[in-house]
């Protein structure tokens, strides 16, 4: 009986030139044959917030996303680590990824001796938030509705994954603000939200500052959610906070030692494009 080889696990660190900053994802290229217990213990050995499991080859390929406790419809960073890893090997250009949410394109390239990586999501929408879950948010956190910023509503935000996404008016309850964890992944599984939550700060002149709750493994804040970016350009979009065609620049992670920097370019129609760069972790 034939035996498939052992799936050879690369560690980056996207959205950072540091390997010590970004996102860290896990990327498994040639997935084709493991199933998905399998896929789900190696995310778990792993332990970071997503890995990425690869099948095909050229440049249309399947991949799959899977936390230390489940499987992700859509993840943003372990996209763009995923292009950049093939890239060494199939060269730059554009890649083709069909995800369980639909198929996202993301493009690599050279700039300024650093290989990039830009993706667009798939459409994205945006729904009101309901109080209830509104109020637990804030209750997780710390805050109250006299906290958030008038100018940005809460809403339920999507690119690929369903996000709540709050935005603060206060800079010092963003910077001090702590959670329950446990409190925080039985609200999530709760509600049905597989992916962040969203919580931000206005910098202004198109700034932006993100924390993105995600209590799994060992991980309780996501240093750099790509997902999480195309769904809060799809929100700046939706809620005309921006006025397209618009860039923004969104920084997160410091408040967890992993400081990154997501690019996000808002069309007037269509999927938000995410861009950042990925480096191999040692």
């Amino acid at each position: 009986m034939s035996r498939h080889p052992e799936p050879v696990i690369e560690r980056w660190a996207a959205f950072t030139g540091d390997p010590d900053g970004g996102n860290p994802a896990g990327v498994v290229v040639g997935a084709d044959a493991l199933s998905e217990a399998r896929m789900q213990r190696i995310a778990a050995d792993v332990g970071y917030a997503e890995t990425a499991f690869v099948s095909g080859a050229g440049r249309r390929r399947g991949i799959r996303y899977f936390s230390p406790v489940a499987e992700v419809p859509f993840c943003g960073h372990a996209t763009v680590a995923t292009a950049i890893a093939l890239a060494r090997t199939e060269g730059d250009g554009m890649f083709a990824f069909e995800t369980r949410v639909g198929e996202v394109a993301i493009t690599t390239r050279i700039d300024a001796g650093v290989r990039a990586a830009s993706f667009t999501s798939v459409e994205p929408y945006v729904e009101p938030l309901a109080d209830r879950p509104l109020d637990a948010v804030l209750a997780l956190i710390g805050a109250e509705r006299a906290d958030l910023d008038a100018a940005h509503p809460p809403m339920l935000a999507y690119a690929g994954n369903r996000h709540p996404l709050i935005v603060l008016a206060d800079s010092e309850l963003f910077e001090t603000f702590a959670f329950d964890a446990g409190a925080a992944r039985a609200l999530m599984d709760a509600e049905g939200w597989p992916a962040t939550i969203i919580v931000l700060r206005d910098l202004g002149d198109g700034r932006w500052d993100a924390r993105n709750i995600f209590p799994v493994g060992t991980l309780v804040e996501d240093p750099a959610t790509g997902a999480a970016a195309a769904a809060t350009g799809g929100y700046l979009r939706a809620t005309g906070a921006v006025r397209p065609p618009a860039r923004i620049v969104i920084t997160q992670g410091r408040h967890v030692g992993r400081p990154g920097v997501l690019t996000v370019d808002v069309p007037e129609t269509g999927g938000i494009t995410v861009s950042g760069s990925a480096v191999p972790i040692p």
